[in-house]
């Protein structure tokens, strides 16, 4: 409010001014005179407050309590300031009264020399003195009251400094151990950023010790603070019960516009309204009465920032990847479904808006607490935050969300392990719990499963689609030339048995690389690509891109997907597509997940550098019949169950429940399975944790040497669960599973807790943050928590919604 008046006073000034210099014009609008009364009185106003608008500022609600220096610092000038205007009052009425002077002729030259007036009209300038007299009277008053006040807060500030010179020195405390040195970096690098004086820092030990008691929380509160210490926490607002929606305009205009690739997002979500409507009454159905509550959600798209370089904006129409497009807008559109309050950014400007950024570099905490109870955002967003969250990011991380499309795996997190075992890359080490890292299929158990939608059919579209289909018909996956380049083989072969299409983009001539016999579209629109794929028999990968989406959508079309297989796999050890990515994993084949989630008849892996298993696949091929199939995860429906099970269950903000080693717990709650092969969690266990996934469904195996947990759990028909790592994190465990230990020891790594051999040593995982399923090595036989899961959901065991 303050500034407002302040800027709209500079304005009238300015203008007030430029008239007051101009004699002749306010000659000509005399007529007006009442608005200039007014004018004069606002003009007084005005000056009062610009005056005196610096020395009051800092006692409004929400400003910092140092800048009450400036009160008592500014009282002589202020003093000062009062006996100008009182000048400058006197100079008024004498121009005044000459105006009025000249405005009297002016009406008496108008009335031709009649000197009658009517008895409701005075003369013009009869009461104009009388009401500038009454104003400045009224000025002259507030003025002295002022003179006061101030004269009041020098000598109340002398009395107050007097009590603490000697308080603000950095307090010897040993609940504080880093007050003194933070002290010392202040003294030295306080001006290094502009936000340190936005939190009124001046240079003084005072300033010093309020900021790092009171903003930050190094130094502990000054007792003689006691009455001014900061604003306590605004209470929470009441719980609102979330509400399915179906109707998705509001979503449309959040997502903003001016980029290719929101356009691209929301005409998908426009295109999806439909099922997302569908998915939310069947999921309210199965939920039932299960409350619940509504979350505050910040969705930030860091990639397409400009500050990150936002490259995928310019390729949408030529090509370019749209995998990440896609994932986005299908969880903007599941939030927004699950009835939950988004806030969607694409700029670092809007980021810093709604988070509460402080001007300046980034180096001091959020000015209010974090208004979000959850943050959506990828490694780009990720990095921005940190640099512009300074200590606010460490408080606030365990809300933030990575959608991450390879993953994350626990060795690479943890900055001090990867740092000192070559795990260290440019996008690791965040030390986040690896599950709050969501990936677009479920190859990583030690991460959260994300996901996508594709296009869900109905049954009368998917017989349309068996009776439209040609049994001779190849679409090649690659959108960009350089996918088509070296596989002339390949197509040969394939073109001696089927009519091949492309849909590589192209601006005026035809990529070279696309051989003359294949029928080039280019680049189609979704719903053309659509019908393409609902009339051909084969969608065919030649390696590259991995793990997109388009496999899926082919699937669910009716196509059969055929893929070559990668023998030595690919992983960051032997390709640059994978190098520095913060993940081990090795990639069997261009889509994993359609490999060993759906396999055949739907999917066909073989060795394309083995021309008569290639051609081979081709001609079985063309002699099997299949129907559209979409895997549930990959529906509406399934990932709306899978988004509201996170949101109700994880909670990354909660101190870990399960003890870490050297903790005994009073009965064990495992048994050995009858077979003998594994530990199963006791059914009259009384030691029960209020875990998620319920503890329950826990199965733990002992791996084979140089065997990961991911893939120990899947040879059983089961799913690694990192959660479950601390509960196994024990000798017991080891001694259930009638495993000898000659010695127990507790380490940082990621592959334990594992069992030695030779040398019969058991070892126990002693940082929480690297329990990984992932990762293998031939010394250790690791021990492994496994689940079960729901149908068609893998991220979901049977008990988990």
């Amino acid at each position: 409010m303050h500034s407002f008046l302040k800027h709209l006073c500079s304005r009238y000034l300015v203008e007030r001014r430029s008239t007051m210099a101009l004699p002749a014009l306010l000659t000509r609008l005399l007529p007006l005179r009442r608005l200039f009364v007014l004018g004069i009185g606002f003009f007084t106003l005005c000056f009062l407050m610009t005056s005196l608008g610096g020395q009051f500022s800092a006692r409004r609600l929400g400003d910092s309590p140092f800048t009450i220096r400036t009160e008592v610092m500014g009282g002589p000038e202020s003093r000062g300031v009062l006996r100008k205007m009182s000048d400058l009052l006197e100079l008024m009425v004498k121009r005044m009264d000459a105006l009025a002077r000249l405005e009297n002729i002016s009406e008496l030259h108008r009335a031709g020399g009649d000197l009658h007036f009517p008895a409701d009209r005075m003369p013009p300038g009869a009461g104009l003195m009388e009401r500038i007299q009454a104003i400045a009277q009224n000025v002259s008053d507030i003025a002295v009251k002022v003179d006061q006040i101030l004269r009041h807060s020098l000598l109340l500030h002398s009395k107050v400094s007097e009590g603490r010179r000697d308080q603000c020195e950095a307090p010897s405390d040993p609940k504080f151990p880093d007050c003194s040195g933070k002290v010392e970096w202040m003294r030295a690098r306080w001006t290094s950023d502009p936000c340190y004086a936005f939190f009124g820092v001046d240079g003084t030990e005072c300033s010093f010790l309020i900021y790092l008691s009171e903003v930050e929380w190094f130094c502990p509160p000054l007792p003689w603070r006691n009455q001014t210490a900061a604003q306590r926490a605004p209470k929470p607002l009441p719980k609102v019960q979330a509400v399915f929606r179906s109707n998705l305009s509001h979503l449309l205009d959040l997502m903003g516009s001016g980029k290719e690739s929101l356009i691209f997002m929301k005409k998908r979500t426009k295109r999806l309204t439909a099922q997302w409507a569908l998915a939310a009454q069947r999921l309210a159905q199965k939920l039932g009465a299960t409350r619940r509550d509504q979350k505050q959600i910040l969705v930030h798209i860091g990639f397409l920032t400009e500050e990150s370089g936002d490259v995928f904006s310019p390729r949408v129409l030529k090509g370019g990847p749209l995998g990440e497009m896609v994932q986005w807008a299908d969880i903007l559109a599941a939030l927004y479904v699950l009835g939950h309050g988004l806030r969607v950014t694409v700029s670092l400007k809007e980021l810093q808006s709604n988070l509460g950024v402080p001007p300046g570099r980034g180096s001091c905490p959020l000015t209010m607490p974090l208004p979000f109870d959850l943050i959506y955002t990828d490694y780009h967003g990720l990095q921005q935050m940190k640099q512009h969250m300074g200590l606010s990011f460490k408080k606030y991380r365990c809300r933030i969300r990575v959608i991450d499309t390879f993953g994350t795996e626990p060795a690479y997190n943890h900055e001090e392990y990867a740092t000192l075992h070559g795990y260290r890359t440019n996008w690791g080490y965040w030390n986040l719990n690896p599950k709050q890292f969501m990936t677009m299929f479920p190859h990583t158990p030690d991460n959260s499963f994300m996901g996508f939608v594709s296009e869900e059919l109905n049954e009368t579209e998917k017989q349309l689609i068996k009776g439209g289909k040609a049994s001779n018909m190849a679409v090649v996956y690659g959108k960009e030339a350089s996918i088509w380049k070296g596989k002339e083989k390949f197509l040969g072969i394939l073109n001696k048995y089927m009519e091949i299409h492309g849909t590589v983009y192209y601006e005026s001539q035809r990529p070279p690389e696309v051989p003359a016999f294949v029928k080039n579209h280019g680049l189609l629109p979704q719903p053309e690509f659509q019908q393409l794929l609902r009339k051909a028999k084969l969608f065919i990968g030649f390696g590259f891109p991995y793990e997109g989406p388009a496999p899926l959508e082919a699937i669910a079309n009716g196509c059969i997907f055929l893929q070559s297989r990668f023998s030595p796999p690919h992983s960051s050890l032997n390709h640059e597509f994978f190098r520095g990515k913060p993940t081990s994993r090795e990639v069997f084949s261009q889509h994993p997940y359609a490999e060993n989630f759906i396999g055949k008849p739907h999917v066909w892996t073989v060795d394309y550098n083995n021309s008569e298993e290639f051609e081979a696949a081709i001609k079985a091929i063309m002699r099997t019949q299949v129907d559209p199939y979409l895997p549930y995860e990959y529906t509406c429906e399934g990932m709306l169950e899978r988004i509201h099970a996170y949101i109700q269950h994880q909670d990354f903000c909660v101190a870990p429940g399960p003890a870490l080693p050297g903790a005994h717990t009073p009965q064990s709650p495992f048994v050995l399975a009858p077979n003998a092969t594994h530990l199963e969690w006791a059914q009259n266990a009384s030691l029960a944790p209020a875990a998620w996934p319920p503890a329950h469904s826990l199965r733990a195996w002992l791996a084979t040497p140089g065997r990961a947990c991911t893939d120990t759990c899947l040879d059983h028909g089961l799913i690694c669960e990192p959660s479950f790592f601390p509960f196994l994190n024990s000798q017991d465990a080891f001694l259930k599973l009638q495993v000898p230990c000659d010695s127990t020891e507790s380490e940082m790594n990621h592959l334990y807790p594992a069992f030695a051999q030779p040398g019969q040593e058991c070892y126990l995982q002693k940082e929480p943050l690297l329990f990984s399923c992932a990762g293998s090595n031939t010394k250790y036989r690791r021990l492994c928590p496994c689940r079960d899961f729901r149908k068609g959901q893998v991220a979901l065991c049977q008990g988990c919604l």
